[in-house]
């Protein structure tokens, strides 16, 4: 089960990392950021592209635990979610935004990912 777990998020960094590279612009609509220069483009497809297919490969890795790396991995990842969803918490209570969407369901699987991810560990 905990390796289902592992590629289930290793599939979502994959498709968001793929789309982060082939249309940056349209990853970051839904937050109202304008991606209108090479610059800005370049930025999301490295943080949100490159890292996002990164994350997907070190995951599947570790469902496959080449090396003995599983329980490093998905702690790291695990807590880089959880780290998201705390952020999105503080900019909740500083920014108040008005729409569930994409601040309150970005911070659901973002906080679910990171727990299942922690719990598979343990499985």
């Amino acid at each position: 089960m905990s390796a289902v777990v592992i590629v289930v998020m290793a599939v979502f960094f994959l498709g968001m990392g793929l789309y982060g590279l082939l249309s940056p612009a349209a990853l970051i609509r839904p937050f109202r950021i304008v991606a209108d220069s090479a610059e800005a483009r370049t930025e999301i497809r490295a943080v949100y592209g490159g890292f996002g297919v990164a994350v997907a490969g070190l995951l599947l890795a570790a469902a496959a635990d080449t090396g003995g790396i599983r329980t490093g991995v998905v702690v790291a990842v695990a807590v880089s979610l959880l780290g998201m969803a705390f952020g999105r918490l503080v900019a909740r209570a500083v920014e108040q935004p008005s729409a569930f969407y994409p601040s309150w369901l970005y911070f659901w699987v973002e906080a679910v990912g990171g727990g299942a991810l922690l719990a598979a560990i343990t499985w």
